[in-house]
């Protein structure tokens, strides 16, 4: 994955503001590598709340991780203000694989990029199902 180049803005469909916690920075003085996790899931879900209409506490459908990764390219720290870029790289009947990449504040190159897999799930029963419509329509928005 070292050979892969770092990825560019104009790689991504859409795009979360986050800033930074001073919480996030660890003993080093940058972000913890576990953060950028949580910015990848926070932006993921905001993209669902926002353009697909998912209520996280009342739909019956929602989304589980079961797989991701992150390439580090550059520290970031707090004060930063960042810019999560968002893309769906595959659309399945009951999963999506995002693209996503973390940008300091206008800059073209990534500090970090990666991969995050959702599969739908019955709330109740913890059943993968198939991707909502209202999600599906909002997920192919993005779509590379």
């Amino acid at each position: 994955m070292r050979d892969q180049p770092r990825a560019r803005r104009s790689d991504y469909l859409w795009f979360c503001p986050m800033p930074t916690r001073w919480m996030d920075n660890d003993v080093y003085g940058h972000v913890n590598n576990v953060v950028y996790y949580s910015y990848f899931d926070s932006a993921a879900n905001r993209y669902l709340i926002d353009a697909g209409g998912l209520d996280i506490h009342r739909d019956p459908v929602v989304g589980f991780v079961v797989s991701s990764h992150c390439r580090y390219h550059e520290p970031i720290a707090f004060p930063e203000t960042l810019e999560i870029g968002l893309r769906v790289d595959r659309l399945g009947d009951r999963s999506v694989t995002y693209g996503l990449a973390i940008f300091k504040a206008g800059a073209d190159t990534a500090s970090a990029d990666g991969e995050f897999v959702h599969v739908f799930v019955e709330r109740a029963s913890g059943l993968s199902t198939a991707v909502p419509d209202k999600l599906a329509h909002a997920l192919d928005q993005i779509r590379r």
